[in-house]
């Protein structure tokens, strides 16, 4: 019915009608009213037809489209709920540093954390108590970051030693040299004693477990860099 309709409009008008067999007669051309009153009860029926179709067509598909946004904004809220990176992140410590690490002697202390010099300092230990300018990427054990000063492009200033950052820092601090560069290999009762929970683009940190840290001690405001104690 939709093809007999296109075609009669490419036809001059009254030039023809559509009978009950399709066939278009120059003997009736002039008469037919029953033919000319059934053309428009045709193309009405047929647009009233057509729109009910397009409705329906375009209410599937706002559903699906909607459908889909929610299916997307789900998926994206629960890769962020499980701590997945969105991008790569900057590190204190990129893939050279990764290699020359696997040569530098591991040093225990007593307490039970590990560290590797990565670059050793020229400047003076900050002494307890002592505020220090540092850089910092904290990581999960596969590596994966959970917080870094280097987003916000801010060195960390903090009281070394006095408790305001957890045990393994202030340790792992306090024997460095300002400029230097170090990973802490920090274990649980030195971390995080009730753990983090998840955030966008954050893993979770398990209470008390073993957590890593690349550290840089940029400088310690009020000692001068040739002042060693």
């Amino acid at each position: 019915m939709a093809s007999s309709l296109s075609s009669s409009l490419l036809l001059p008008i009254g030039s023809s009608c559509i009978n009950l067999y399709g066939v278009c007669s120059a003997k009736i051309r002039v008469v037919a009213p029953r033919c000319s009153n059934s053309e428009p009860r045709i193309r009405i029926s047929s647009t009233e037809e057509s729109d009910n179709k397009f409705s329906v067509m375009k209410r599937r598909d706002v559903m699906g489209l909607v459908f889909v946004a929610s299916t997307l904004f789900v998926d994206s809220y629960d890769a962020d709920g499980a701590g997945l990176p969105q991008e790569e992140k900057p590190r204190l410590c990129d893939a050279s540093c990764e290699k020359e690490l696997e040569n530098v002697p591991m040093v225990t202390t007593e307490s039970g954390l590990q560290y590797k010099d990565i670059v050793v300092g020229s400047g003076p230990n900050p002494p307890v108590g002592f505020q220090v300018a540092a850089n910092y990427v904290a990581m999960v054990p596969s590596g994966q970051i959970f917080d870094s000063s280097l987003d916000k492009n801010l060195p960390y200033l903090f009281r070394v030693g006095s408790g305001q950052v957890i045990k393994g820092l202030d340790e792992g601090i306090l024997s460095m040299k300002a400029g230097g560069k170090r990973r802490l290999y920090i274990p649980g009762p030195l971390a995080f004693p009730k753990g983090l929970t998840s955030a966008p683009g954050r893993p979770r940190v398990a209470p008390s477990s073993p957590v890593v840290f690349d550290v840089s001690l940029e400088y310690i405001p009020g000692l001068e860099t040739g002042d060693e104690e």
